[in-house]
């Protein structure tokens, strides 16, 4: 069984798949915020691109498109606004993804041993249904 995690925030996605003893790790890279400045204020306002959200939320279900079992990681709301888009978007991915917790920023060790626990653990010693 091909188990995955997914950190994100909105600058990055942490894609691993991970084993009892190896794990491999690929980083997808939010598009780069645009940077205007105006020239009065010399202010510095960042606007996204509106199809910037989308590019990346399909690069992030490209890397997790051989996956059996998904848990969603990550500080902020990234990872519901992904939810809603694979639902959307990637909906046979959908039943994949078994999981959506809020982690600050884990270093990938601690990441790690998270997703190695959730995964061994299994549904009914968390105290959610099978």
């Amino acid at each position: 069984m091909r188990q995955m995690a997914v950190w994100m925030d909105h600058d990055e996605a942490k894609v691993f798949h991970v084993d009892a003893a190896t794990f491999d790790e690929k980083t997808v890279h939010s598009p780069n915020h645009h940077v205007h400045r105006h020239p009065k204020a010399e202010e510095t306002r960042t606007h996204n691109h509106p199809d910037d959200e989308h590019r990346f939320f399909h690069e992030v279900v490209g890397a997790l498109a051989e996956a059996d079992q998904i848990l969603l990681v990550g500080p902020s709301v990234t990872k519901l606004h992904f939810l809603r888009y694979v639902q959307k978007h990637a909906p046979t991915l959908e039943p994949h993804i078994v999981g959506i917790e809020t982690a600050d920023h884990p270093t990938d060790r601690q990441l790690i041993a998270h997703v190695r626990q959730y995964f061994n653990e299994g549904p009914a010693r968390r105290g959610t249904p099978a």
